[in-house]
């Protein structure tokens, strides 16, 4: 047996002897039929008792990699063969230079997809990264209890699968604040639970979408929603946005689906127009297409009536209304959910259960008691205080200290605020300005995708308090003005 064998120490002797072994038979240094010394001889050679080499020889035929000959020895199963890596062949001197074998790469569309979304950075003391929220405030108390009532009803509860669609008390309290709060009208069996509000856009395309398919999208736009249409071969066509939000005029004529912002246009942060909302509706339903509308942080509305719905407003079918709990509980809560049409509730329910079959049922539980109890609504009315006071607090930045530099963008409502750079400093430049003093802001260009970038920050004010905000602008600004000299 050409093979080295070496064992170190007096630690899991049977272990090591095993993954040596079964190494050597997977690299290609023990060859399908090849014979190994008896365990007596192998016991001998490298200091270890015979019952470990037998139970590692034990081990290694159960198996499959050795096989046994009555009076013959013990052989490398000729099964093997298909085991290793098959690589193009090489030189002797390129085998010397690299004798690590080349691995396998595959051709996916995956491989050219751009970075999502930046996550936070740890090194800042100052993060205004977005859609990322206050979770110093959240009664952690109350959810404990909300979690423990769910725990008991799953004790008492039979193992096994449940609904692909959710929990249906959660759906019942989805329905219920969906009509007072936006004036959705829909019953509980109307909704499908998702994982996130992205795994609600991911499901309706995938159920909708074909290869080829044309679809429409805002630029600038969310690009984790553009990804999962390009990534199922659509033609994807940017569509710019306006004061208004979207360009209606500007749609491809055979876009199969629209994606949308409407309430708080991501990332710039204006709401679409009542005017604008109804050519979009008219628009969908002389073309027979879908519109997905993403209400990712309408619950916090501060000048102004709330906006209409979308998915209010069509008398159609033609919209599906998508939100999450992200925004207004937090992100690692991933629970979101759709309201489509009545005809992709069937598709979706089943696109859903081929996905993952449901999500997590515990936390759905736990949340539906917090909703049905009255405990959300009671921390949404507290957090809308809370995020009007930093929102004002931002401005003050904006409109005083930081005024030479950035402009608003108009937006009344959501968790974030987009400012506009005006100054020679490049976006860039700024965003790196801002780091060396603990502070981070987050660029918007790259969210422009055929409309040339307008260089700008995304602001959120979701996990910063207003001291927070006060301090970290306030050493952006002596940072900024010190550049400016």
């Amino acid at each position: 047996m050409d093979v080295h064998l070496t064992i170190h120490g007096r630690h899991d002797l049977a272990g090591q002897l095993y993954r040596q072994l079964r190494t050597a038979i997977l690299d290609g240094r023990l060859v399908p039929g090849e014979r190994l010394p008896s365990t007596r001889d192998l016991a001998l050679q490298i200091g270890v008792s015979r019952k470990t080499t037998l139970d590692v020889f034990e081990r290694l035929i159960a198996e499959g990699y050795l096989q046994p000959r009555a009076g013959s020895g013990t052989f490398v199963a000729e099964a093997t063969e298909g085991l290793r890596a098959r690589t193009p062949a090489a030189s002797p001197a390129a085998q010397l230079a690299s004798p690590t074998p080349a691995v396998r790469t595959f051709d996916t569309p995956w491989n050219n997809m751009p970075a999502v979304l930046p996550l936070p950075r740890a090194n800042l003391v100052y993060d205004f990264v977005g859609g990322v929220t206050e979770k110093r405030q959240f009664p952690f108390d109350v959810w404990r209890r909300c979690v423990a009532h769910a725990l008991r009803q799953q004790a008492r509860g039979r193992g096994g699968y449940q609904d692909p669609a959710g929990d249906q008390a959660l759906r019942l309290a989805i329905s219920r604040y969906l009509a007072f709060s936006r004036a959705v009208v829909c019953a509980w069996a109307d909704i499908v639970v998702t994982q996130g509000a992205q795994q609600a856009i991911d499901l309706i395309a995938r159920v909708l979408v074909r290869p080829g398919d044309t679809v429409a999208i805002e630029d600038p736009g969310y690009p984790p929603a553009r990804i999962a249409l390009q990534a199922l071969g659509a033609k994807v066509v940017l569509v710019p946005v306006d004061a208004e939000g979207l360009v209606v005029d500007a749609l491809p004529k055979r876009a199969k689906l629209v994606y949308v912002t409407p309430s708080h246009q991501f990332p710039l942060g204006m709401p679409m127009s009542l005017a604008r909302r109804a050519q979009l509706l008219d628009w969908a339903q002389r073309h027979d297409a879908l519109i997905i509308e993403d209400d990712y942080d309408s619950e916090f509305r501060f000048d102004g009536r709330p906006m209409e719905s979308l998915k209010s407003l069509d008398a159609a079918g033609c919209v599906a209304y998508v939100g999450t709990f992200s925004k207004t509980i937090f992100p690692e809560l991933r629970i979101g959910y759709v309201v489509p049409p009545a005809s992709l509730v069937a598709p979706l329910r089943h696109a859903k259960q081929v996905a993952d079959w449901h999500s997590e049922s515990l936390m759905q539980a736990a949340l539906a008691k917090f909703m049905l109890d009255g405990d959300f609504a009671k921390y949404l009315r507290r957090m809308h205080k809370e995020y009007a006071a930093r929102r004002n607090a931002l401005l003050r930045h904006l409109r005083g200290p930081l005024a030479p530099w950035l402009v608003p963008v108009p937006s009344a409502a959501g968790i974030h605020m987009a400012a506009q750079v005006q100054t020679p400093l490049a976006e860039a430049e700024l965003v790196k300005l801002a780091e060396s003093v603990g502070v981070g802001l987050y660029g918007t260009a790259r969210m422009f995708v055929a409309r040339p970038p307008q260089p700008g920050l995304l602001i959120g004010y979701g996990h910063v308090n207003v001291a927070e905000i006060d301090a970290g602008l306030g050493k952006l600004a002596e940072v900024l003005a010190k550049v400016a000299t």
